[in-house]
């Protein structure tokens, strides 16, 4: 214990002594305590505002994630003649995120061969990027999509068996904020009820006289398009079932508007003939012109 008195008022002493330009104060100057004292709360604030700070910048990352959103429900839809899992990601702030990376994992029950149950087996999936390390450009909002091949876990599930299966498609957003540079992290999760299939994202993005315009009111909105109903695999198997969809669909789009131009054309109909039935209740009387000799005759009569 003395030892440790000694030592506090040995640092007491080289403090003070630097503070007042070498002149030696002793333990019995109360002036050098007290300026001692103070300066260990001055110091104390400083550290505190300076945590306070980082700890700041630290929880900027947190509200940084929140303006990354995702769609409400993700599409299965055909896309460059494969059946694609596909979801809209954007950014709402000015500010961009720098080497954004998207990476898809999914979540089911799975069995092994020798019986053992993984009730949360985690399974990445590739993601449809030209880029080799995987990075986006978040200038304006993104469809991701997942070609469903033969490495995709959906590979075998078609559309009838889509609200059987126990899965959860998880997405995640990493990047570094472009003001502050630290790591923020974004997540969501769809599973088989989000997952509408046969349908596609529809377009909000414009361009009016070399500027674009980003329409986020219709971010999460999709339109029906024609998918086949079978599994990747058999789509593999036998590629006429795409064609065969199309055809349908646009024999169903040809039909369609050719009942809307009968139904255009009866309704002019309609409209004509009702004008020439009222034109034809309307009575017009008849003027008689008479000439000056027979005014005479009537006078004479």
């Amino acid at each position: 214990m003395r030892s440790f008195t000694a030592a506090f008022l040995f640092s007491i002493e080289v403090q003070v002594t630097i503070g007042f330009g070498g002149r030696m104060m002793t333990e019995e100057c109360p002036l050098a305590i007290t300026l001692l004292i103070m300066q260990n709360i001055v110091g104390l604030i400083v550290n505190a505002v300076m945590l306070g700070c980082i700890f700041m910048k630290t929880a900027q990352s947190h509200r940084r994630a929140e303006t990354l959103i995702f769609s409400r429900h993700a599409v299965i839809a055909v896309r460059n003649g494969k059946l694609c899992l596909m979801f809209r990601v954007g950014d709402l702030r000015k500010s961009m995120i720098i080497s954004a990376s998207v990476r898809i994992q999914v979540i089911r029950k799975t069995v092994t061969p020798e019986g053992e149950v993984i009730p949360i087996h985690q399974i990445d999936v590739p993601v449809d990027n030209s880029m080799d390390n995987n990075n986006i450009f978040l200038v304006a909002p993104l469809i991701v999509c997942h070609v469903i091949d033969k490495r995709s876990p959906l590979y075998d599930v078609s559309a009838s068996d889509l609200s059987t299966q126990d899965l959860e498609v998880i997405v995640i957003l990493e990047g570094v904020v472009e003001t502050t540079g630290i790591t923020t992290q974004a997540r969501t999760s769809y599973i088989t009820e989000e997952i509408l299939w046969g349908h596609r994202f529809v377009s909000i993005v414009s361009e009016e006289e070399g500027i674009y315009s980003v329409d986020y009111s219709k971010f999460g909105n999709t339109t029906k398009v024609a998918t086949p109903r079978c599994s990747a695999r058999e789509l593999d198997e036998k590629p006429s079932i795409l064609i065969q969809t199309l055809q349908k669909s646009e024999l169903s789009h040809q039909n369609s508007l050719r009942k809307r131009n009968s139904m255009r054309r009866n309704n002019s109909m309609r409209r004509t003939n009702s004008m020439r039935r009222n034109n034809s209740g309307l009575i017009i009387p008849k003027v008689q012109f008479m000439t000056p000799e027979q005014n005479k005759s009537s006078g004479e009569t």
